[in-house]
């Protein structure tokens, strides 16, 4: 064989593994890993629209005292539902701080909620109550895992298209665009609440 007819062949052969060091599979495959843990995100916050107005129904007669944060909490919720962030809204920091808005609104109405369990102790000797605690503690937790899930996805996809060699696939074959994580939007997220007695 001369090197005249190993010469195309190798030529391909090179081609292809530079292609294959460019992100043509990786990217794509890490930007749907961060659409799926958004769907997840959104799965839980379904669950909980779903959930919470059951739980809310059940316990309502039991908490007449407290009827004005039950209303808070559905009035809550109807917001939470209305708005809705799709696959391709990701990149859209504006949208993103709207919807965790929303949801931060309901966890807060959710929170003054819980408190009640604290001022009147005839409540938490109720089981439906109790049941609806622990759904709501449960609830909350599987969000969280949600979002922290999300958030690593979008750190990974963001990196990946940000690094070499990955990077040069993902601006010449895709022209990605880095995603935004799930932020706290909530008035001093960052602080924990006091709890008084």
């Amino acid at each position: 064989m001369s090197l005249r007819s190993i010469m195309p062949r190798l030529t391909m052969l090179l081609t292809a593994l530079a292609l294959t060091g460019c992100g043509l599979n990786s990217v794509p495959t890490a930007e749907e890993t961060a659409k799926a843990r958004w769907a997840d995100v959104q799965n839980e916050y379904q669950r909980r629209a779903d959930l919470v107005p059951n739980l809310v129904a059940t316990v309502k007669g039991y908490a007449t005292q407290e009827k004005e944060v039950l209303t808070q909490v559905t009035e809550a919720r109807a917001k939470a539902t209305s708005i809705q962030v799709k696959a391709e809204d990701l990149g859209d920091p504006a949208k993103l701080q709207q919807f965790g808005e929303a949801q931060g609104s309901l966890s807060q109405a959710l929170g003054r909620l819980l408190m009640v369990t604290e001022n009147y102790p005839d409540l938490k000797s109720n089981q439906n109550f109790l049941a609806l605690q622990s759904q709501l503690e449960g609830t909350e937790n599987r969000i969280s895992i949600a979002r922290r899930d999300y958030n690593a996805a979008v750190q990974a996809y963001n990196t990946r298209i940000r690094t070499f060699p990955d990077a040069i696939g993902a601006k010449v074959f895709y022209g990605a665009k880095p995603m935004t994580p799930f932020q706290a939007t909530a008035p001093n997220a960052q602080t924990a609440p006091t709890v008084r007695f």
